[in-house]
């Protein structure tokens, strides 16, 4: 079984990008054969600084080795080392309809949110159907958001196939419910776009204010709070602590007596706990980053050859060469 996953390196990752994305490849690293990349391509559609996308790239890099990505387990690289699947996006491209690109969530969401509409934003599916069909991908680990986008990627498929001949692999998503969405500090989905982010790591001072500034409702300490597991501080709270501690909270500010001041700091306390570990091991690796480059090149040389070879399959049934 192939895996294939991605993450963008459009800003700083955070506990939805390590919950949602990147904490479930790394357990399906002992599952099957996994390719992971850092989306580069797709993150210029919404970053436009050279230099913040280089960053990025490499803070990226860091983050998934930190929390336990092993390059001797999965195949770890930059999507814009596989030059390869921009072509194959362009082959999908002429079988994918208008309206089916119309109908994603992602590209209403956005122009909702009142970014330009750019033709990358508009086609960002395909791109990504290329990314999932060029390794001949069986699985992919996505958020719930994303599922959309596989099934895009299945549509696709099929009917190339059906065109062309039988030339891709149909994939399946995986999606785990639990921890599909995660919420941000002001309730909505955890996302850079949103600015509600809390970051996997960063400065502790900032981030403890961030933890610290959750909005909660105007009840006092001592009013039961029958409807605790809905509290935002227990939500994130059940991501980070040990499952006792986090019921032991729960159970209290259900029947009443614990401030939100203390559920706050208990949640910065096992957040921070939480990723000490990985701190740790992202200061080594930022110190020997020719290290971290070497992963990233030999990971890119794999996984080219095996998109050369996808490509080549494709081109020829579709009469290119």
């Amino acid at each position: 079984m192939r895996i294939l996953s991605g993450i963008q390196p459009s800003g700083a990752l955070h506990l939805g990008n390590y919950f949602g994305m990147m904490r479930p490849a790394i357990e399906l690293q002992d599952k099957g054969e996994a390719f992971y990349f850092i989306a580069d391509y797709h993150s210029m559609t919404s970053l436009f600084d050279a230099n913040e996308r280089r960053k990025n790239t490499l803070d990226v890099a860091l983050d998934f080795l930190a929390c336990g990505l092993d390059p001797k387990k999965s195949v770890f690289f930059k999507q814009s080392d596989v030059p390869e699947v921009t072509e194959l996006a362009w082959l999908l491209t002429t079988l994918t309809p208008m309206a089916m690109l119309e109908n994603c969530h992602s590209y209403k969401d956005k122009l909702a949110r009142g970014l330009a509409p750019n033709h990358g934003i508009f086609a960002y599916p395909v791109l990504m159907a290329a990314d999932i069909l060029i390794y001949d991908s069986n699985l992919v680990p996505v958020g719930k958001d994303q599922k959309q986008h596989v099934e895009v990627t299945r549509d696709i498929a099929i009917k190339f196939n059906n065109t062309y001949g039988e030339t891709f692999v149909v994939p399946k998503e995986q999606i785990q419910e639990s921890t599909a969405i995660v919420p941000g500090v002001d309730g909505q989905k955890m996302s850079k776009s949103y600015g509600n982010t809390i970051e996997i790591f960063g400065d502790e001072k900032s981030l403890k204010k961030k933890i610290m500034g959750i909005q909660m409702d105007s009840r006092t300490p001592q009013e039961p709070k029958p409807d605790a597991d809905k509290n935002l501080a227990i939500q994130l709270l059940k991501l980070v602590a040990p499952a006792n501690v986090a019921k032991e909270f729960e159970d209290k500010l259900r029947a009443g007596g614990l401030g939100y001041g203390d559920l706050k700091k208990a949640l910065f306390k096992n957040y921070w706990n939480y990723f000490a570990d990985a701190r740790n091991k992202r200061a080594e690796l930022a110190a020997n980053l020719d290290f971290v480059n070497k992963i990233l090149s030999d990971g890119a040389t794999k996984a080219r050859t095996l998109a050369q070879k996808v490509l080549k399959r494709a081109r020829k049934n579709c009469g290119i060469e």
